[in-house]
C-alpha cells in the first residue's frame, strides 16, 4: 500500500509540476556534462530533476536570487549521479543552500598539543549529515561553462550525501548486493594511497590533489571526474572507474 501511494505521488508530481521542455532542453544543450545522454536518459533525468525540485527547498542567500533556469541547472546536476539509482537515494534531507560565491566559515582547530583555536576557511561547497547541501553558484557556473576537467561542485557535494547513507562520510557508500565490498576497499585504498605518495614526492597528481585529504574527499572528487572527465579517471585509475560504474550503474565514458 505504501509503495502504491508513493507511486501515485510521483505520477502526480510529474504530471502537474513538470520542468518546462524549453528550459530543460536549453540546460542540457548548454553544458558539456550532459552531452552524450541518450533520449531515454534525458527523459529519466528530467523526471528525477522534477521530483528533486518538488521535494527539496532551494534557497539563495546573501542576495542571490535563483531563476527557474538556475534551479533546473542545479537539479539536473544533482540528479545525474542517481540517474540509475532513484530519487529515494536523496531521502532524509530537504535543503539546498546556494551562496553567490565562495563563502567563509569559522571552525575550531585543535593542534597536536591539544590547543584549540579558531580558523577561517573559504569554501565552495559543504554537505552536512542529515542537513543541507551548500555550494557557491559562481563556482558551479564556472565549472559548467568553462568545463574545468573533473570539476563539479554540485556532484561533489551530492557524492558526500550518497557516502553518508551509511551514517558517515568515509568513502564507502552503501554498495549494491552484487558488489564486492573487499574489492571496493582494495581498489579505493590503493588509489588513495598512491595519490598521497605522489604528492609526498612532489610528483604532479593525475587528479585534483584535494582528493588526498581524506577518503570521503577522495570519493567525492573521483565522482566528479567520473561524470565530468571520465577519460582522465579511466586512464589513471581504470579499476576505480570500473567500481564507480558498478555503484552508479552508469558508464559516462561510453557516451
Amino acid at each position: 500500500m505504501i509503495k502504491w501511494l508513493e507511486h501515485q505521488r510521483i505520477r502526480y508530481t510529474l504530471s502537474h509540476h513538470p520542468i518546462a521542455f524549453e528550459i530543460w532542453e536549453a540546460v542540457l544543450h548548454d553544458y558539456p556534462i550532459f552531452q552524450g545522454l541518450s533520449s531515454v536518459e534525458r527523459a529519466r533525468l528530467r523526471e528525477l530533476a522534477t521530483l528533486f525540485l518538488h521535494r527539496k527547498t532551494l534557497a539563495g542567500v546573501q542576495g542571490l536570487t535563483l531563476s527557474t533556469e538556475m534551479a533546473v541547472t542545479v537539479a539536473a546536476q544533482a540528479c545525474l549521479p542517481i540517474l540509475e539509482l532513484g530519487i529515494e537515494y536523496y531521502d532524509g534531507w530537504v535543503e539546498v543552500v546556494i551562496y553567490p560565491a565562495a563563502f567563509r566559515v569559522t571552525r575550531d582547530r585543535q593542534d597536536e598539543a591539544g590547543l584549540v583555536s579558531q580558523e577561517e576557511q573559504a569554501l565552495s561547497g559543504e554537505s552536512w549529515l542529515q542537513g543541507p547541501v551548500i555550494f557557491a553558484w559562481e563556482e558551479d557556473a564556472d565549472d559548467l561553462t568553462h568545463a574545468h576537467a573533473g570539476r563539479n561542485v554540485v556532484i561533489h557535494e551530492l557524492a558526500h550525501k550518497l557516502d553518508m547513507l551509511n551514517g558517515s562520510a568515509n568513502g564507502m557508500p552503501p554498495l549494491h548486493p552484487e558488489m564486492d565490498r573487499q574489492r571496493w576497499s582494495e581498489v579505493f585504498g590503493h588509489a588513495f594511497e598512491s595519490l598521497k605518495q605522489r604528492l609526498s614526492h612532489h610528483h604532479p597528481p593525475p587528479i585534483n590533489p584535494y582528493a588526498a585529504t581524506a577518503p570521503a574527499e577522495f570519493f567525492a572528487v573521483v565522482s566528479e571526474y567520473f561524470f565530468a572527465d571520465p577519460q582522465t579517471l579511466n586512464h589513471h585509475y581504470p579499476a576505480l572507474y570500473e567500481q564507480l560504474t558498478l555503484f552508479y550503474r552508469q558508464s559516462p565514458l561510453d557516451r
